[in-house]
């Protein structure tokens, strides 16, 4: 029984692993969806679920499951692509695995083992959603989320969780150094991003201060902050770049996803904004661009949302949702964008430089009333009709 079913569900993950994807022929000039996800459950290794000794396992029965695989930061390395994925098991905790492919859009494979770094945190109890930074000062940086047991004495809620922004760094995707966890003002710290660059000498990050951990409060937004040292790195002041805006996709909350783009008109982010419905929290992704010499001004933002879930992405352990962390713009122009539908299963759209700054720049903004809205709307139609015509 053993060998039979061994092989059974070897075939069905080999199948997958080396399956074509193909674009779903949806078209809005932005860029393109494919049809099959880059990453599920399915692609973890068996040897990572099972144990494959039939004398301990005749049955052949998972011993450690995986739930989902979601939320992975994208590097290009030497002709590769690179994913660092969030594997959830199904014990709820997440770790890092590392997978590659040829290509950027199918036959992603799993390194032989997850991703291990020094134990520096003793109360930390999860990791997740990992960014990756290819930095100018030679290094590869992690910035992920490491979330602990909120043990004030004081709070009353004994499932309270405080949320921290940690560093890890690399050179090879395989021997990583962890860092001290990022310092700021706020109490609680997500979806913090290391911009490439130095800024003014410094290292740059984009934070997302939080009064709670799920809930922004009084926070504004997406932000920006310098520091010194990054191997103790603290950051002291905070400016908002990018606000929440009432009756928005930003409404909720919002946070920076994937490292900024540079471009020749300036850096492009690809962000998530969180508004509530009554279905409860829709995550969608939206673009801002940065100013090339000062990236905490904010120069162009596009109207709406970049990329909403569709058909089956819509549904999943936490549906409605779409959340990207990594994105891969290669020297010929072309990018691949990295998301997550409904916290399980990773996706990838294609687009070009050339798409992205024709969308970021003139794309017109959210005039924020319905009225005014109207009156875009009707003078694009305007203009069309015109032209029609003619």
């Amino acid at each position: 029984m053993f060998k039979e079913v061994y092989e059974l569900e070897l075939k069905k993950y080999n199948d997958l692993i080396i399956r074509k994807n193909e674009k779903t022929g949806e078209y809005n000039g932005i860029y393109d969806r494919h049809k099959y996800p880059v990453l599920t459950r399915h692609h973890v290794p068996l040897a990572w679920r099972f144990d494959l000794n039939e004398q301990t396992n005749p049955l052949f029965i998972e011993r450690l499951g995986i739930n989902a695989v979601l939320n992975s930061g994208a590097i290009e390395l030497n002709g590769k692509f690179y994913l660092v994925a969030r594997i959830e098991g199904n014990d709820r905790k997440s770790f890092f695995g590392v997978a590659v492919s040829d290509n950027g859009i199918d036959n992603f494979r799993f390194l032989d083992y997850p991703i291990e770094f020094a134990d520096v945190e003793p109360n930390e109890t999860n990791v997740y959603d990992m960014r990756l930074t290819k930095h100018e000062d030679g290094w590869i940086y992690g910035v992920f989320c490491s979330e602990s047991k909120d043990t004030d004495p004081n709070t009353t809620d004994p499932y309270a969780a405080v949320a921290a922004a940690a560093i890890v760094r690399t050179k090879d995707l395989i021997t990583w150094e962890r860092l001290p966890n990022i310092k700021t003002l706020s109490p609680q710290q997500r979806n913090v991003v290391l911009h490439p660059e130095f800024v003014q000498g410094k290292y740059a990050f984009y934070t997302r201060p939080m009064d709670a951990f799920m809930e922004a409060g009084n926070a504004g937004g997406v932000s920006f902050g310098l520091c010194e040292d990054i191997n103790n790195a603290e950051i002291k002041n905070e400016v908002l770049v990018s606000p929440r805006q009432y009756h928005t996709i930003t409404e909720a909350k919002n946070g920076s996803g994937c490292v900024p783009i540079k471009t020749e008109k300036g850096w492009i982010h690809i962000a998530h904004g969180v508004r509530n419905t009554a279905a409860g929290l829709r995550y969608v992704l939206y673009v801002f661009v940065t100013d090339l010499k000062d990236p905490s001004k904010v120069i162009a933002t596009p109207s709406g949302y970049f990329m909403a879930p569709l058909g089956a992405e819509r549904t999943g352990d936490v549906s409605n949702v779409l959340f990207a962390n990594g994105a891969i713009a290669s020297e010929n122009g072309d990018v691949y964008i990295y998301y997550a539908s409904s916290d399980t299963r990773m996706h990838v759209a294609t687009t070009t430089l050339e798409r992205l700054i024709d969308y970021a720049f003139n794309t017109p903004s959210d005039p924020l009333r319905s009225v005014d809205c109207v009156k875009q709307r009707k003078e694009l139609i305007r203009r069309n009709l015109e032209l029609l015509k003619k």
